[in-house]
């Protein structure tokens, strides 16, 4: 009986320590995985000079939104986290020459803009790792009142984390200096959210958002990305 029950210790031991060695290779892996989108993102960056740094910028700003909001688990905040650093790899599928185009788009151009939500869709949908993290890549561009794209959703039929990173977006969009313009201030910011909850943005979020603004220091909300 003793032999026995040192064969289901042994055999207890060596399962676990299976399990320990598999949760550390799928760590690993998923660390791998991490990176690669990192490296994405910045090759996307790169590839945008004007919007160079926006990626890693809405990524930390929507991290702490996603978390004020109270409404994700762990679990799903990593998600956000990936997805808001693949949000514009669907800009892959657009043509150098609308992409940088000096002057403002045609009508025709602007069909092509269009579809980079669908192409996100296109190249990360195949991949299993991303299933969760398809939201802000395919729906950043929705709007509250549903003239958004592309699907014209309406409200709550928009995934929440979508309706999160629009807010950063713009925020971080306006905050920007351009060839064209100079970044607005932050009070200019904050009175745009503001007027466009319910119309562009979901109310709650923006009310959520400018509460958090209002709780960060000027560094944090003028340069975020050095507090990543």
């Amino acid at each position: 009986m003793l032999q026995t029950y040192a064969s289901q210790v042994a055999a207890a031991l060596d399962n676990a320590l299976l399990f320990q060695h598999l949760q550390q290779i799928n760590h690993e892996v998923t660390s791998a995985y991490d990176m690669t989108i990192e490296g994405w993102s910045r090759a996307l960056d790169l590839r945008d000079h004007e919007t160079e740094g926006h990626t890693q910028r809405v990524t930390w700003m929507t991290e702490q939104l996603a978390a004020a909001m109270g409404k994700f688990s762990a679990e799903e905040l990593i998600h956000v986290r990936r997805g808001a650093l693949l949000h514009d790899i669907g800009k892959m599928g657009v043509p150098d020459a609308i992409l940088h185009k000096p002057g403002p788009l045609d009508d025709d151009e602007w069909v092509i803009m269009r579809r980079h939500p669908v192409y996100a869709y296109q190249l990360l949908a195949p991949i299993l790792y991303l299933q969760g993290s398809l939201d802000i890549p395919h729906y950043h561009h929705e709007r509250w009142d549903g003239t958004g794209y592309p699907k014209g959703l309406q409200a709550e039929a928009i995934p929440l984390a979508a309706r999160v990173f629009a807010v950063v977006d713009v925020w971080d969009a306006l905050r920007s200096d351009r060839p064209y313009r100079k970044g607005w201030s932050d009070q200019r910011i904050m009175e745009y959210l503001a007027t466009e909850s319910g119309k562009h943005f979901d109310p709650m979020v923006v009310e959520v958002f400018l509460q958090l603004l209002k709780t960060m220091s000027v560094a944090e909300v003028r340069n975020p990305v050095s507090e990543q």
